[in-house]
């Protein structure tokens, strides 16, 4: 009898994983809006060419790219910095116009965006490489190869906006690799999904120049930037790239009027000086206000940097005390499902207004752009 019981026991377990199993995948073949079998990577050394944006010629057919601050200059033949630019016979082209890698539906708080739409799907766009080289990378399998190395499929942007409809997504989301890398490609989807009612949201690291960066802005409704320290060795040691552009580039979408919202991967030994926390805070309420929020993200060890621990939770929930400290309202901890810090509360009252677990939102008392118990403006897209 006891035998049978524990056979009963086992059986049901492998029937109830195996249920699982199977509504998961029914889910995801419901969500996955591309067809896997279209692959449209080039062989090495072909090329699909598309003009490219903001360039200026030089001498002897070499050309200088003005999209982010590395301002590459290439001769006839190269490619920049970002891999996905060319210079043929002395006209500039990129590489991965209607090319991305990965085409997915996401919930929005993965970006993370707190404050736009809670609980909504975004339809998300990435391609093959990027122009940092941080080495802390969780997608380096796309941003730090090129367009020879990754699957990628051929979707021009009236067919991203399509599947946002189709799948009922209220946004586009360029992520995964940094956007400036395909600007061309996520410009023409922008203005196409602003012509259909559909939102537009963009991850980045905050290198674009200031002019494609407005331009990029007309068409934006919201944008989420990693602000991955605050110090110039923090950036060139771990990612090759500089601070101060990206300080000009919240700066810009603050004036701008775009809702922001702003993550910062702690990482152990790294940037998680509580001196330099401070210095960030102070920056971000002095210069772009007290109403934008601030993730503060768990590390997890990964690409060349898998010899560091994962960040304890202590220090994430001493990098918030801080923010709050100084003044911010809206401060949250990320990748750590469960904990209270990535909900979202009224600054005011200090009641839960959107309680999180991880990426799922279970509950949402902001009504009308306000707090459901005192009536408290809570800032966002809602």
């Amino acid at each position: 009898m006891r035998w049978d019981r524990r056979i009963a026991r086992t059986i049901g377990v492998v029937l109830l994983f195996a249920f699982f199993i199977i509504a998961g995948a029914l889910i995801v073949s419901t969500k996955r809006p591309y067809n896997p079998k279209t692959s449209a990577t080039p062989k090495r050394g072909e090329v699909r060419l598309h003009p490219a944006r903001y360039w200026e010629r030089l001498p002897e057919k070499r050309v200088r790219c003005n999209l982010c601050f590395r301002k590459c200059v290439t001769g006839d033949g190269e490619i920049g910095f970002c891999r996905n630019k060319i210079n043929r016979n002395g006209e500039y082209y990129t590489l991965v116009y209607g090319l991305p890698c990965a085409v997915q539906i996401d919930p929005i708080e993965k970006e993370p965006q707190h404050h736009m739409l809670p609980g909504s799907s975004i339809l998300c766009i990435g391609t093959a490489s990027c122009n940092f080289r941080c080495k802390f990378c969780h997608n380096w399998h796309m941003s730090q190869r090129d367009i020879y190395q990754t699957l990628n499929y051929d979707l021009p942007p009236e067919r991203i906006v399509e599947l946002a409809q189709e799948n009922e997504c209220p946004t586009i989301s360029f992520t995964y690799n940094e956007p400036t890398a395909f600007y061309e490609y996520m410009l023409d989807i922008a203005k196409l999904a602003k012509e259909k009612g559909i939102k537009i949201l963009f991850h980045s690291n905050g290198s674009l120049s200031p002019e494609p960066l407005r331009e990029l802005l007309r068409y934006s409704d919201a944008v989420t930037i990693d602000l991955k320290g605050f110090t110039n060795r923090f950036y060139s040691q771990v990612s090759s790239a500089r601070l101060e552009p990206v300080l000009e580039t919240l700066k810009i979408i603050k004036g701008e009027g775009k809702w922001l919202e702003i993550v910062n991967l702690v990482i152990p030994t790294l940037n998680d000086n509580p001196k330099d926390i401070r210095r960030m805070c102070d920056w971000i309420k002095k210069n772009l206000g007290d109403e934008v929020p601030i993730h503060f993200n768990r590390f997890s060890p990964s690409y060349r940097l898998q010899n560091l621990p994962s960040t304890p939770i202590k220090t994430l929930e001493e990098a918030r005390d801080i923010a709050k400290e100084i003044g911010i309202k809206y401060v949250y901890i990320g990748n750590v499902p469960g904990h209270e810090g990535n909900s979202t509360f009224c600054p005011n009252c200090k009641k839960r207004l959107v309680r999180r677990i991880h990426f799922a939102v279970l509950e949402n008392r902001i009504k009308e752009g306000r707090c459901s118990y005192c009536g408290e403006r809570i800032p966002g897209l809602w």
